[in-house]
C-alpha cells in the first residue's frame, strides 16, 4: 500500500534474501558465541525474508476490487487489512513459508556445522565429522535423511495447508 515502504523494506528484504545463511555465522558466534542462541539467530535469518517477501507479493497480488468492496461495505483500515487482505493473501503466505522451512533447514545445517563443533550434536554436527573422517557413506546417509526430513515435512504440514487454502479461496488449479 505505501511505495516508500516498499522501496525501503522491500528492498532491504530482497537483499537479505540473496544473502546466504552461512554468511551469518560469524556475526552470531560474534554476538552469541557457541551457542542454540546462534543457531536459532541464523536460521530466522535465512528465513524471514523470503516469508516477508511472499506476504508482500500475495497482499500486493489481490485484486483491487476486492479492497473497493470491503471499502463499500465500511470497512477501513485494520479491519479490512485482517478481514479482506491477510486472508485473501493467505496461499501466498504459505508459499512464502514453505520456502521459508526450506531455507530454515539449510540455514540450520549450516549453523550446526559450525556451532555445534564444540557444543553438541545434530545432523550438521554429523555431516561436518563424516567429511572429516572421509566415511562417505555417513556423509551421504545423513544427506539422505535430511532430505527425507524435508518431504516429510511438506507432505505433512505445508502440502495439506496449501490444498486447504487454495480450495477455500478458490485458487487452486484441476488438471484438464
Amino acid at each position: 500500500m505505501s511505495q516508500t515502504l516498499e522501496d525501503t523494506v522491500g528492498a532491504m528484504a530482497l537483499g537479505l534474501q540473496t544473502l546466504p545463511s552461512v554468511c551469518w555465522v560469524p556475526l552470531a558466534l560474534v554476538w552469541f558465541g557457541q551457542t542454540e542462541s546462534a543457531m536459532l539467530f541464523v536460521v530466522i535469518m535465512g528465513t524471514v525474508w523470503s516469508v516477508i517477501i511472499a506476504t508482500d507479493y500475495g497482499a500486493r497480488s489481490i485484486p483491487p476490487i476486492y479492497a473497493r468492496a470491503a471499502r463499500t461495505m465500511g470497512s477501513e483500515g485494520m479491519h479490512k487489512w485482517t478481514r479482506v487482505i491477510l486472508p485473501a493473501s493467505l496461499p501466498f503466505l504459505v508459499t512464502g513459508m514453505k520456502q521459508g522451512w526450506a531455507f530454515a533447514w539449510r540455514s540450520l545445517m549450516a549453523a550446526e556445522i559450525y556451532v555445534t563443533i564444540l557444543t553438541g550434536f545434530g545432523l550438521g554436527h554429523l555431516l561436518h565429522y563424516g567429511r572429516e573422517l572421509n566415511a562417505m557413506d555417513q556423509v551421504i546417509g545423513v544427506m539422505i535423511v535430511i532430505v527425507l526430513i524435508g518431504l516429510l515435512a511438506d507432505r505433512l504440514l505445508f502440502s495439506p495447508w496449501e490444498r486447504f487454502l487454495h480450495s477455500r479461496w478458490g485458487t487452486n488449479v484441476k488438471a484438464s
